[in-house]
């Protein structure tokens, strides 16, 4: 498990990298997951926008198959109800999920 792992110019959260079961040489055996969290700045929609391309573009230089972007609502008036959500999305092809906190 890497945190702020460097790519490139910029980092990711969290890169969640394993070897599958009974395959000990990388990188055929191994699954590589992308974490990015956001804290919602502004509109959700322009939140979800700048993450969803940061996520995919750390996606495609890990060579990882899976994204989740997780944006956390700090908003005082906001119920739990309203802050937590999970939801799929598509860019470039690759799928991200989103999730709410």
């Amino acid at each position: 498990m890497e945190r702020e792992y460097g790519l490139g110019r910029m980092r990711t959260d969290l890169l969640i990298i394993w070897t599958a079961a009974g395959k000990r040489e990388m990188p055929a055996g191994t699954q590589r997951v992308v974490i990015e969290c956001k804290l919602l700045h502004g509109s959700l929609e322009a939140t979800l926008q700048a993450g969803i391309s940061q996520t995919r573009a750390y996606m495609e230089r890990a060579g990882a198959e899976e994204g989740h972007l997780v944006i956390f609502d700090r908003s005082k008036g906001a119920s739990w109800d309203q802050k937590t959500y999970r939801r799929e999305e598509q860019s470039n092809g690759k799928r991200i999920t989103v999730w709410g906190a």
